[in-house]
């Protein structure tokens, strides 16, 4: 089911944390390993994922490749899913 392969990808940190990021704007993959600390190649490849799975797009800025969130669905998902979870860690209440 499409629903579960997208919550799949979110489901891990640094993939999360990624799209985190790109919801915000645009970023090439080295901006991108120094901001959730992780090494170049494997940015490459959550991003390759993320990009397969249809939650992230690429565009091309001379020989920089630049990512961003796919969409406003994509972006207000993640968002939520944040904003969720900070109300879990804080005890925020819920919103209606």
């Amino acid at each position: 089911m499409a629903a579960t392969d997208l919550l799949r990808m979110l489901a891990d940190g640094t993939r999360l944390r990624l799209m985190a990021l790109l919801c915000a704007g645009e970023y090439d993959v080295t901006a991108l390993g120094r901001a959730v600390g992780a090494a170049r190649p494997a940015v490459s490849q959550h991003l390759g994922k993320l990009r397969l799975a249809g939650l992230v797009t690429v565009r091309r800025d001379g020989r920089r490749a630049l990512y961003t969130v796919r969409g406003g669905h994509v972006r207000r998902l993640v968002t939520e899913v944040l904003h969720a979870a900070a109300h879990r860690t804080t005890g925020a209440p819920d919103h209606d």
